[in-house]
């Protein structure tokens, strides 16, 4: 057998009770992102109206909103990313066995 002949792995359909696991966890995954999207709007916005009830002279809510905001778009980001898929899995193991 030569470099150049690649082995093709067939994997077999997932079952029933992993696509049922696979499933459960983006649920949980969303649910989590709602619970943090949830408690993002309501401290923020809590913390705009002590802002505003305090005087509203420089706005410093917008720290807490801008550096909480960038953890919401990571956490958005990992609960909504597509998944790899397998064919992404397999080019992406041909070109690092082809550096070898």
């Amino acid at each position: 057998m030569d470099d150049k002949t690649l082995l093709v792995r067939t994997t077999p359909p997932p079952t029933d009770e992993e696509l049922r696991e696979q499933a459960v966890t983006e649920l949980r995954k969303r649910r989590e992102l709602a619970g943090h999207l949830t408690a993002y709007v309501l401290v923020n916005t809590f913390l705009v109206v002590i802002w505003y009830v305090s005087g509203a002279g420089f706005f410093w809510p917008v720290f807490p909103i801008f550096g909480w905001g960038i953890g919401i778009v990571f956490h958005t980001w990992d609960v909504l990313w597509p998944q790899p898929t397998e064919a992404s899995i397999r080019t992406t193991m041909d070109r690092i066995s082809r550096r070898r």
